[in-house]
């Protein structure tokens, strides 16, 4: 007998849903930009898109007065430091581990280099 597995999926609110969609609806602000900020998947913006322009998910623009619009140059700028964070962080971890390599070959070299001295020393 196939047993049916029942899964949880995030419900969300009429409201949060035109938001989102009112959101990402603004010139110069990628879908992406939007869906990543509000932690949901891209594809599930760009659905409620299309429910919005079918009619299913209805938007007032009035309800909520637009945020202030950001420049694109701003929202490059803001790119580029994002790309700069993620290249400093990934350079960070680097040097996290070079040092505790070098600090764990230290610890092994120093006690294994009395054992040489005394093996040179017998010869």
């Amino acid at each position: 007998m196939a047993r049916t597995i029942k899964r949880a999926y995030a419900r969300y609110a009429e409201t949060f849903k035109a938001e989102a969609v009112r959101l990402a609806s603004q010139p110069g602000i990628l879908v992406q930009d939007v869906a990543q900020s509000l932690d949901i998947h891209p594809f599930m913006l760009s659905r409620w898109k299309k429910q919005c322009r079918e009619g299913i998910i209805m938007v007032n623009p009035e309800s909520n007065p637009a945020p202030e619009l950001v420049s694109e140059a701003e929202l490059l700028r803001l790119r580029e430091l994002e790309k700069a964070y993620a290249q400093l962080k990934l350079e960070h971890d680097l040097l996290k581990k070079a040092i505790k390599f070098t600090s764990d070959a230290k610890r092994t070299s120093s006690v294994s280099l009395p054992k040489i001295a005394k093996i040179s020393r017998s010869k």
